[in-house]
């Protein structure tokens, strides 16, 4: 219906002309756009009993490659749910660690590390041998977010917890 009144618009300004006659043509209809062909990574909800943290949908060249349940540093055995994404050898891990009471209990869950804020939260950065450039805050009593990134792919952390929150709903 749209494209037969553009149509007939058309025909009927052509035909208003005055001494300036042009030819009416039919109007081109813009191209449709292709479907997409790659497809964004699609984040995930981690929890931690019933806390749960939404980890945003991540950039399309990262492919979904497992999960872990276990983190080397930390100083003390907690509940570690976390999944993977890769590009070839280039790694981005995002978790939660579960069981972290308090800012005291946090700043020494990780040796080495340096204590920061982020959000106004205790946050912990920390460098491992495999390369990867960890980053972990307290989000609440009982959850921690943690990312990781091989450092091609550090420049992503920034916007990954950035968009990390509590699913809606």
């Amino acid at each position: 219906m749209r494209r037969l009144a553009a149509v007939f618009l058309t025909l009927v300004l052509g035909g208003c002309g005055g001494g300036d006659q042009q030819e009416a043509r039919e109007p081109v209809a813009p191209p449709t756009p292709a479907p997409a062909t790659e497809s964004v990574t699609k984040g995930v909800t981690l929890s931690c009993g019933g806390s749960k943290v939404r980890v945003p949908d991540l950039p399309p060249n990262l492919e979904r490659a497992g999960s872990f349940a276990r983190l080397p540093a930390l100083a003390r055995p907690l509940k570690v749910r976390g999944a993977l994404w890769q590009d070839g050898a280039e790694q981005l891990r995002v978790g939660v660690v579960c069981g972290v009471r308090g800012a005291e209990q946090f700043a020494t869950l990780v040796a080495r590390s340096r204590l920061t804020a982020y959000r106004g939260k205790p946050a912990l950065r920390w460098n491992s041998r495999g390369g990867l450039r960890s980053y972990m805050w307290l989000e609440r009593p009982g959850t921690a977010v943690y990312i990781a990134a091989t450092p091609a792919l550090a420049s992503q952390v920034r916007g990954i917890a950035a968009g990390i929150g509590r699913p809606a709903g």
